[in-house]
């Protein structure tokens, strides 16, 4: 067994109205949500997939379809923890998890610690071992031309029987 994984995720959400904005497990005020069976939240979307592709589990709608009633209007904080609990099923941890979300608005650097915060406590981890940082396109592409919000993430995982080693 390999003693360390690492993982990569990608998502993109298009904005709607008359949705709330949530973004790492946090509502930020903003007169548009994100579109999605889920609650949407493309931070989280992406540090599941980064996690299950750490694994090669596949992607998070293998794992929660999106056309299942189950998962209609869901908390991706709970997508979260049900695909933790996949990786430390496996023997693996999360050692840290970089990610980065794109929106030209709102800003996001404001609620970054509360995403962190939240992020590491359905984990089970300590903050510093996630970053959450924030960028612009600088009008540029769809994020730019404010019609949604993306976000990446890496992942590094390490096996739980390896890190005594």
């Amino acid at each position: 067994m390999l003693k360390i994984r690492i993982g990569y995720g990608y998502d993109v959400h298009h904005f709607i109205a008359g949705r709330p904005l949530i973004i790492g497990g946090v509502t930020i005020p903003y007169e548009r949500g994100l579109a999605g069976h889920s609650d949407a939240d493309v931070l989280i979307h992406a540090i599941c997939d980064a996690m299950l592709g750490a694994l090669a589990l596949g992607d998070l709608g293998a794992h929660f379809p999106d056309n299942h009633p189950r998962y209609k209007n869901i908390s991706s904080l709970l997508l979260l923890q049900e695909t933790n609990k996949m990786i430390r099923e496996r023997g693996y941890t999360i050692v840290n998890i970089d990610s980065t979300i794109v929106a030209q608005e709102p800003a996001m650097s404001p609620y970054s610690a509360l995403m962190r915060s939240k992020i590491a406590e359905v984990l089970d981890i300590e903050r510093e071992q996630i970053s959450v940082k924030a960028t612009t396109t600088e009008g540029l592409g769809f994020e730019g031309k404010k019609e949604g919000i993306g976000a990446s993430a890496v992942v590094l995982l390490e096996n739980e029987s390896s890190s005594a080693s």
